[in-house]
C-alpha cells in the first residue's frame, strides 16, 4: 500500500470517530458473523529446510509438526497453526508483482511493544523491511526466500480509528520507528508471542468489481475501505480488514501455476456449524462451488482460483 492520508482523504476535516456500527457497507444478503477470524495460510515453497530457517530465525515462528515435505508453524505458547509450508522442489520464486494470488499474508502481534521488539530483531539481523502506518495499525513488510509477501503488524486501539462517512480511514504514512522502539522496552525478541494470530490476507485480483461480487455479496464480508487507489478492503465484525484485494499486479497479470511458489489455501473460521452452512448456501446460490469435507468444513475457490477453506470453531 502506498497512498498517504492526504492522497486519499485530503485534510480529512470531516473525519469522525469510528464507533461500532458507524462504518462499513454490509452485503445485501448473507453477512459473516462478528466472530469470524482467519486460520492458517498454506504456502507452496521450493526448499523446506531453507524456508524453515527463515520462518523460525527471522519471523520467530515455532515448528510444531514436520514431515519430509511439509511443516506446520505456530507462535510460541500456542499450538494453533499459522503457516503450513508445502515443499515443491524447483518451484519458481515470486520475482515480480505481475502475478495474481498472494500479495501478502499478515501476522498480527498482540501489542505494540511486541512489534517494536520484532522490528529491533529484524534490524539486528540486517533484513530488508518496508513499513507503513495505516492509521488503524502499524505494519512492517518482508519477503520470504521464495519472494512471498509477509506483513507483521500491530493494531491501534479501535477507539483511535476514524472514518469519513461510512468508510474507515486507512492510508500508508511513515512509521515513527523511534517511538515504536521505545515502547518495546529492554526485553529481547524471543519469537512470536502467545496471542499472535493471522490478521488478514491480501490478494492480487483481476478486477475490483468481481472481487466485490464474490467476497462481499457471495462470501459475506462488509466493504470497509473502497477509496484506496486500486484496492478494496473487507472485514467482519467491524475489523479494518480480514481481506485486502488489489489490482496492482496490472491488467496482464497471470494466474500462478503448480510450478510457482504461491498461496495454496487460506482458512476462514466461523463460530459454529450453522454459520458454515449459511455461507455454503450463499456461495452455491451465487453459482460458486462449496465442496464439503467429512469434518463439516468446505472448500471454495475465488474467481482467480485461490482455495479458501471454511470451518467451524473447534469446541
Amino acid at each position: 500500500m502506498g497512498a498517504t492520508t492526504r492522497d486519499i482523504f485530503g485534510a480529512a476535516r470531516d473525519a469522525g470517530p469510528a464507533t461500532a456500527g458507524s462504518y462499513g457497507e454490509p452485503p445485501a444478503g448473507y453477512r459473516l458473523p462478528d466472530a469470524t477470524r482467519l486460520g492458517a495460510v498454506s504456502l507452496q515453497i521450493a526448499d523446506l529446510a531453507r524456508s524453515l530457517d527463515y520462518y523460525e530465525r527471522v519471523l520467530g515462528l515455532r515448528l510444531v509438526q514436520r514431515t519430509d515435505t511439509q511443516a506446520v508453524l505456530a507462535a510460541h505458547g500456542d499450538d494453533a497453526p499459522l503457516v503450513v509450508l508445502h515443499e515443491k522442489p524447483g518451484a519458481r520464486p515470486m520475482t515480480s508483482r505481475g502475478r495474481l494470488g498472494l500479495y501478502h499474508f499478515a501476522i498480527l502481534l498482540p501489542d505494540r511493544a511486541s512489534l517494536g521488539r520484532f522490528v529491533r530483531h529484524v534490524s539486528q539481523l540486517g533484513e530488508r523491511v518496508g513499513a507503513g502506518d495505516h492509521l488503524v495499525s502499524e505494519a512492517f513488510y518482508l519477503q520470504d526466500p521464495d519472494g512471498l509477501g509477509i506483513e507483521v503488524y500491530a493494531d491501534r486501539p479501535r477507539s483511535a480509528w476514524r472514518r469519513i462517512g461510512r468508510e474507515l480511514m486507512m492510508a500508508t504514512d511513515p512509521v515513527v520507528v523511534p517511538g515504536l522502539l521505545r515502547d518495546a522496552g529492554p526485553e529481547p525478541w524471543t519469537g512470536m508471542p502467545a496471542g499472535t494470530v493471522m490478521g488478514h490476507v491480501h490478494l492480487h485480483v483481476g478486477d475490483i468489481e468481481t472481487a466485490q461480487a464474490f467476497f462481499s455479496e457471495a462470501f459475506g464480508f462488509d466493504r470497509v475501505v473502497w477509496h484506496y487507489p486500486g484496492a478494496l478492503f473487507l472485514g467482519a465484525g467491524g475489523y479494518h480488514h480480514h481481506l485486502g484485494t488489489n489490482t496492482w499486479a496490472g491488467t496482464n497479470a497471470a494466474l500462478p501455476t503448480d510450478a510457482d511458489a504461491r498461496l495454496l489455501e487460506w482458512n476462514v473460521v466461523l463460530p459454529d456449524a450453522a454459520s458454515v452452512d449459511a455461507l455454503a448456501t450463499s456461495l452455491t446460490d451465487a453459482g460458486h462451488a462449496a465442496d464439503r469435507a467429512a469434518d463439516g468444513a468446505f472448500v471454495t475457490r475465488d474467481p482467480w482460483g485461490t482455495r479458501i477453506r471454511v470451518a467451524a470453531e473447534a469446541r
